[in-house]
């Protein structure tokens, strides 16, 4: 009879799949020659190292000051090791860089190509954070903000049971039909947090265009609880691959092998979360445009943190702007690029490069965290600060509470920003913009403040 010492003598490593192994190996009687074939069909793959030289990444952004310096700085430390990760390609970091996590760790403003391999840890617990436009014609904006102020949901939490929207009954079926998806838990929020809006940086908007005229909402989130939860249960099934394939590599970059059945299934689940983020916005958008009477003119859809997948390779974008169309065949139209409250938000198109790997930034990023940007903003009251940032525009904080690290300041240059999209040729933005200020209307709602933008 076989036993667990006899293939640790034969040189095989231990581990779960020791036991399968032992049982048919003696329910065959397998000995000799036939039993190392049948051990060398089903034995783990060999353990994969680190890249020795990093696999290259382009980076598409320029300090203009020694704190973003040393922004970048920490940004190119951190894609240095995580380019060292076995299945990754190649990779981008956009204008909006900046650090995210421990040295490692997906920087916002990056994109990350890897080879048959899912990598949760680099699209984040918010997955398909995104953002919606709808073009509501020649409509007063402070109507159009005040209704959408008594309609969404910003905060922790759901909508009460008699202000939720149905979940689609076919939607809640495929939700119970993938393993990642399927516990009570998984389908209470998909149907309480549809219509909400979470903390952050999320906002509700209501500007003007530029180009005609017309009154346009725009709202910023990403998947609540729904993906919150599903990131979690990926990162756990990455970590039990992890620990099999590839023990050098870092916990944050673990992976799903995208031919596993796990793998299969996730992606499968990437793909239902989607859909349901996308209803999120239109929940949200529908509501409002009903109680206006306001027929919907244009409506415009991308995310900007999610997986995209080209044949083989698995584009990871945490925080940067598909512009390729390849990886959104069902998105017809412009992409929607926030700044800041006090800037306009672009409405763009661009074209894939060799530098951009078919994206653009998602917005004006940070050169400071939160906490710092708080410290540096000490010698003056909230109040003042929010006084003298929000002239001109109607800045609303959800919980009527100010939170100074969502004003302009907490964010880059929006025009720097903007220069080196142009710079590096990340996209063309010659189509058009929504003015805030024109509109005099910016609302962002945050967990402990209200902001509509």
């Amino acid at each position: 009879m076989t036993t667990g010492k006899d293939l640790l003598d034969l040189g095989f490593k231990s581990g779960k799949w020791f036991k399968d192994a032992l049982a048919h190996i003696n329910e065959h009687e397998l000995e000799g020659a036939a039993r190392l074939a049948y051990l060398d069909i089903v034995k783990p793959p060999a353990e994969l190292p680190l890249l020795a030289v990093p696999a290259p990444f382009f980076e598409n952004i320029r300090a203009e000051s020694t704190v973003e310096q040393q922004n970048i700085d920490q940004v190119r430390q951190s894609m240095a090791l995580l380019m060292r990760t076995p299945t990754v390609v190649t990779g981008a970091i956009m204008p909006d860089a900046c650090p995210a996590g421990p040295v490692g760790t997906i920087p916002v403003g990056g994109v990350v190509v890897t080879r048959q391999a899912i990598h949760p840890g680099m699209h984040s617990a918010d997955i398909c954070c995104s953002v919606m436009l709808t073009n509501l014609g020649k409509i007063d904006p402070k109507t159009v903000l005040d209704v959408a102020q008594q309609v969404t949901h910003f905060g922790p939490g759901g909508r009460p049971p008699e202000r939720q929207y149905p979940l689609p009954t076919a939607l809640r079926a495929a939700f119970q039909a993938n393993p990642f998806l399927s516990a009570d838990k998984d389908l209470s929020l998909a149907q309480e947090h549809l219509g909400t809006q979470g903390d952050g940086n999320h906002f509700l908007y209501v500007g003007i265009s530029a180009a005609t005229g017309d009154t346009v909402l725009v709202t910023h989130h990403g998947s609540r609880g729904v993906g919150a939860r599903l990131y979690t249960a990926g990162m756990k099934v990455a970590e039990r691959f992890r620990q099999q394939l590839s023990p050098d590599t870092a916990p944050a970059n673990a992976w799903l092998p995208a031919d596993s059945p796990e793998g299969e299934a996730y992606w499968a689940a990437l793909q239902l979360v989607r859909q349901w983020t996308k209803l999120n916005h239109l929940c949200l958008h529908d509501d409002i445009a009903q109680r206006l009477l306001a027929p919907v003119q244009q409506r415009f859809w991308n995310e900007h943190n999610f997986v995209f997948r080209a044949g083989d390779l698995y584009y990871h974008a945490k925080g940067a702007t598909p512009l390729d169309p390849q990886f959104m065949p069902d998105i017809t139209g412009p992409r929607i690029i926030p700044l800041n409250m006090a800037e306009p938000i672009l409405i763009v198109e661009g074209d894939t490069t060799a530098n951009n790997l078919g994206f653009a930034p998602h917005g004006a990023g940070r050169n400071l965290s939160r906490t710092r940007h708080k410290y540096s903003k000490a010698d003056k009251t909230q109040q003042q600060w929010f006084d003298e940032e929000t002239q001109g525009i109607d800045a609303r904080f959800f919980f009527n509470e100010i939170d100074i690290s969502e004003l302009p300041s907490a964010y880059k240059n929006a025009a720097e920003v903007k220069r080196q999209i142009a710079e590096f040729k990340l996209k063309c933005v010659d189509s058009y913009l929504i003015q805030s200020r024109a509109a005099s209307r910016w609302a962002i709602a945050r967990k402990e403040t209200a902001v509509f933008s």
